[in-house]
């Protein structure tokens, strides 16, 4: 367990999350990395102190105890001001088969200056040798939040503060359906309440006026989910591809205020490069779209509401939003130390939304950044990411991960 304290004072995302809660198998370091220890902020911690370093091996192995990564942590940004921070994940396999997949449980549980308060809680869990996969994202959420419009277009001046209560309640339950691929079926609540809108300050009528206002809203369906994982470890991934298509219908007779269906689709590839190194260029894509029906405004997709927080590093959480997102990233990771102990990264990412009800794509808005790398745990390969980010407009903001952003 470690305290560091974060600040960035023209910070615009007040997001700091863990992540990732997907499939992993056992994790085998490259040979050609075994000539150096691995070295984790616990080793260094331990060498400060007069202790000798952990004798832990690099990797997390079957039949090992589950392995937690916990980071107490105070930040600043603009849309929190001040925030207070326990991110954490936890590790385990429950099966001991030879190709076992990993599962995790990932919380960051987070109080702000704002009066912001978020208990966030994902889970993935393998049961029956790896044949069902339970999926989990839960959330609870007090969080006073601006909107800007509808469409990326929309100009950051028209910034309009809300506040509202949220809880999300996603649970999918998968079966394997082949080699890396899982299939199954799932249930989404998204329930907002106490929606409260201060307007635009010159006083014009906001995109969310427009749409429809209403006190609480309610999204409630089923949804139908395929994923097929290869990477060998999806809270840093060195390889392997992921691809997941969920399709959900929100339905009256369980409650939704309108009848609407979404579709969201995340594909994420990692390469090696150059050849036989740590270094991994990775590429994501992320689209988000409303097929049909009209959402409440609250439930359309927008920056930064991607399951993980992690879209439109550069941008403020909400920044655009509308019936269509069209998400593209890309980063490389490389190391600063050769025991992995420091790590450092690039990206560039661009996204283009349109308004609603239109379903024309509006502006393509691009930002770029760098980041830092530090150990937390050398037997998970888990990593605090402190990433700075730019975008257009002005837009800019500091983002921390426990797990890499995608």
């Amino acid at each position: 367990m470690v305290f560091v304290i974060l600040l960035g004072s023209r910070a615009l995302h007040g997001q700091v999350l863990v992540r990732d809660s997907n499939a992993a198998r056992v994790l085998h370091p490259a040979s050609s990395a075994r000539r150096v220890p691995g070295q984790d902020i616990v080793d260094v911690l331990r060498r400060w102190f007069g202790y000798k370093p952990s004798s832990k091996t690099d990797t997390i192995r079957l039949g090992d105890k589950p392995v937690l990564s916990v980071l107490p942590a105070v930040g600043y940004t603009l849309q929190t001001r001040l925030a207070a921070i326990v991110a954490g994940n936890l590790a385990f396999f429950t099966s001991q088969h030879p190709h076992a997949r990993l599962s995790v449980f990932t919380a960051s549980p987070t109080y702000t200056q704002n009066r912001q308060f978020t208990i966030p809680v994902q889970s993935n869990i393998w049961l029956r040798g790896d044949e069902f996969n339970l999926l989990g994202d839960w959330r609870y959420m007090k969080y006073p939040q601006s909107t800007y419009g509808l469409g990326s277009d929309a100009p950051i001046e028209n910034r309009d503060p809300m506040n509202y209560k949220y809880i999300r309640f996603y649970q999918y339950g998968l079966r394997k359906m082949g080699d890396d691929l899982y299939a199954g079926i799932g249930y989404n609540l998204d329930y907002h309440w106490d929606i409260s809108e201060s307007g635009l300050a010159d006083s014009s009528a906001s995109d969310y006026a427009g749409y429809g206002t209403s006190e609480k809203s309610t999204s409630s369906g089923f949804s139908v989910i395929a994923v097929y994982d290869s990477r060998p470890n999806p809270i840093n991934a060195t390889g392997g591809l992921l691809a997941s298509v969920v399709w959900r219908d929100n339905v009256r007779w369980l409650g939704s205020h309108s009848h609407w269906q979404s579709l969201v689709t995340d594909v994420r590839k990692y390469l090696t490069l150059p050849a036989g190194s740590r270094n991994v260029l990775a590429f994501w894509n992320y689209n988000w779209i409303i097929l049909q029906g009209k959402p409440p405004y609250l439930d359309l997709p927008s920056t930064g509401w991607d399951n993980f927080n992690n879209t439109g590093r550069g941008f403020i959480q909400g920044r655009y939003r509308g019936n269509i997102m069209v998400y593209l990233e890309t980063e490389y990771r490389f190391r600063l130390t050769a025991s992995g102990l420091l790590g450092a990264v690039v990206f560039a990412n661009a996204e283009s939304f349109s308004a609603a009800p239109s379903r024309q794509l509006e502006s393509l808005q691009p930002a770029v950044g760098a980041g830092l790398r530090i150990k937390l745990n050398k037997k998970s390969n888990t990593n605090i990411a402190i990433d700075y980010g730019v975008g257009t407009q002005g837009s800019r903001g500091l983002f921390v991960n426990v797990g890499e952003v995608f």
